[in-house]
């Protein structure tokens, strides 16, 4: 397993969803991989932060903003 394909297969290994055997292979890589295994660890340390956020409502003049921002970057 290269370093790419690990990083394909993060979120549902974070998650704990990834099957057993593409798991494994990704221990198997992270023990020898301590670039990725630092990745993997931030990775960890985002989900984990943005998983203690609390929802907020945005103002509706941000949120029109926002909303006609991003119709304007899919016609782009």
């Amino acid at each position: 397993m290269e370093c790419r394909e690990c990083m394909d297969l993060l979120a549902d290994y974070v998650d704990g969803t990834l099957p057993k055997d593409q798991a494994e292979l990704l221990d198997w890589h992270l023990e020898g991989c301590p670039n990725c295994v630092a990745f993997v660890n931030t990775y960890k340390g985002t989900v984990d932060a943005a998983r203690r956020l609390r929802e907020t409502k945005i103002p509706p003049e941000l949120q029109q903003k926002l909303v006609a921002f991003l119709k304007r970057s899919a016609r782009a």
